[in-house]
């Protein structure tokens, strides 16, 4: 038990400062750096510790209001979302399975999920959901227009590539299908390039451009805390913010907010690399997608947090790509912590048992 308490207090100090290291190297980097005022510290501290019972660490509150130039005391400290409050609200022994994206559609059965051709899970590969050897496996992949391969069990856009196929060669460099797939290993799939709507597409065509959706269950009522949409810079084929992409607010109408930013360093983005304002900017088929993802999340009974990417078809019609039970938190896009509802979720949260670091 001893050995336990230490074990797991020891991986939380490792995580917490990975989070605080990773914000304050990123911090020196900023155009604008703004140091809080001995007011804006007293501010803050007197609100946590009214809600969690404890002073709280002050780097993620200096980041966030220096790359948004807005001071509010409701920023959430990275590490304590990461460390605390996501392991409060889902169960993290169950994080892994579910978040592989080749169970996508095995969840949801029915719902409009992107289409995988290929599967390989644990070194078994599945073709339309059939089960293949790895000859029949590369053989079907011989002849393929504008596919996407990418690792089952990574996020922010690693590992992902587009690829052609003619004869069984691809036009990566050259490589065959097969060598394409041993360079993959196991744990990837295969999908359909997603023909996404023309108004998405203006914004950037190199990539497919994703809501992502960071949604709360409370009992039966599911809460959107943030939404966003993610576009690619152009000539590239993903959209992910840490990868360079743009990452702007969604108000509740379904326009873009003013500012957009990218990775975490870059600011005051207005326009897209195509030329595009994002102010006022209509995302299609909005209303759509937010009803996907609170009927969806309502499946998902070991998760209370979850956040979710969404693509909109050419007939608008938002499609699944995949969803995310480790999430993070884009504090920049909200300017407040868990938004409207961060001292309702606090409260919730809060006196449940921590599933990841237990001690």
């Amino acid at each position: 038990m001893i050995i336990g308490k230490l074990v797991s207090h020891f991986h939380k100090l490792q995580e917490m400062r990975f989070h605080k290291v990773r914000y304050t190297e990123h911090f020196k980097s900023l155009k604008h750096r703004r140091k809080l005022t001995r007011e804006q510290k007293k501010e803050v501290q007197d609100y946590y510790t009214s809600l969690i019972g404890k002073k709280v660490p002050l780097y993620g509150h200096e980041f966030f209001y220096s790359r948004t130039g807005y001071f509010t005391k409701e920023y959430f400290p990275p590490n304590v979302h990461h460390c605390d409050i996501v392991p409060k609200a889902n169960m993290f022994s169950r994080v892994a399975a579910f978040s592989d994206k080749n169970m996508c559609d095995f969840l949801f059965p029915g719902e409009n999920v992107a289409p995988s051709l290929l599967k390989n899970m644990n070194g078994y590969y599945y073709f339309e959901g059939n089960p293949v050897t790895e000859e029949e496996a590369v053989a079907l992949c011989g002849d393929l227009d504008r596919v996407i391969i990418k690792p089952s069990g990574l996020s922010s856009g690693r590992g992902i590539q587009i690829f052609s196929s003619r004869d069984g060669v691809t036009d990566l460099s050259g490589k065959t299908v097969g060598e394409l797939f041993k360079e993959y290993k196991k744990n990837f799939l295969v999908q359909k390039w997603i023909r996404q709507h023309k108004d998405l597409a203006a914004l950037n065509s190199s990539s497919v451009n994703t809501i992502r959706i960071l949604s709360y269950r409370s009992g039966m009522e599911v809460l959107i805390i943030l939404s966003i949409l993610r576009i690619g810079r152009s000539g590239s084929v993903i959209d992910n913010q840490c990868a360079g992409g743009i990452a702007v607010s969604i108000s509740k109408d379904g326009r873009l907010e003013k500012e957009g930013y990218g990775g975490y360093e870059q600011d005051d983005i207005f326009k897209t690399d195509s030329g595009i304002v994002l102010e006022g900017y209509q995302v299609p088929s909005y209303d759509k997608t937010i009803e996907m993802v609170k009927r969806l999340h309502l499946r998902l009974p070991f998760f209370d947090m979850v956040a979710w990417d969404v693509a909109i078809q050419e007939d608008g019609e938002p499609v699944l790509i995949e969803f995310n039970t480790n999430p993070g938190l884009f504090e920049e896009n909200i300017k407040s912590g868990y938004g409207e509802y961060t001292e309702r979720i606090i409260k919730e949260l809060w006196p449940r048992p921590n599933n990841r670091f237990p001690y």
